[in-house]
């Protein structure tokens, strides 16, 4: 999540007003401010290959992929993230006019860091699921090719399943899948990072 960049408690007002004004990216949980770190080269090649990857399988289908710059506000828990990548399907809705604070999100996409992998998994993902426009959260590895793919079942619990070498990953919530090869298409050799 990050290191608290505040002692004083913000309203969420007070935590957008400084965001837009901010050169740097932070998370807001009631009240308190931590400032996002930046990533490594896989984190941020998963990231960017898996974003691309649900563009181009979303088409013309009413769904857009959304890059990390896409705020999203998670009302229960008076929290405002940032996922790795996210959909939003039919109209989407803002917080206000300045259009920077999604309420609609369908899928999240989280590329786990050594930082981020227990709040990711934790918190995070509890978090999540109280946001009732999500139906699916992904999960992807940046050490080994591996996504984990939760989705929210009619009756509210969430199945995983996990994708590996040669698995497509089905998206169900966008009527898409994605090849786990083309997500890590080229992230560990051009790393020089053995698997």
């Amino acid at each position: 999540m990050g290191v608290a960049a505040s002692r004083r408690k913000l309203s969420p007002e007070e935590y957008l007003e400084l965001e837009r004004a901010s050169e740097v990216r932070h998370e807001y949980a009631a009240g308190e401010i931590f400032a996002m770190s930046g990533g490594t080269f896989e984190h941020s090649a998963v990231a960017a290959n898996i974003g691309r990857l649900l563009g181009n399988a979303l088409g013309e289908g009413g769904c857009i992929a959304l890059s990390s710059d896409m705020r999203i506000k998670i009302p229960s828990a008076d929290r405002y993230v940032y996922p790795d990548g996210s959909v939003v399907c039919g109209r989407p809705e803002f917080e206000d006019e300045r259009r920077d604070t999604l309420l609609n999100p369908v899928l999240v996409v989280e590329v786990l860091s050594d930082s981020s992998e227990a709040y990711d998994r934790g918190d995070k993902f509890a978090h999540y699921q109280t946001v009732a426009s999500i139906r699916e959260v992904v999960l992807a590895s940046q050490k080994a090719p591996r996504i984990e793919v939760f989705a929210r079942q009619a009756d509210g619990s969430w199945v995983l399943r996990v994708y590996g070498p040669g698995d497509r990953a089905a998206l169900s919530s966008v009527g898409c899948d994605i090849g786990v090869d083309d997500a890590y298409r080229g992230v560990f050799e051009a790393a020089g990072v053995a698997r």
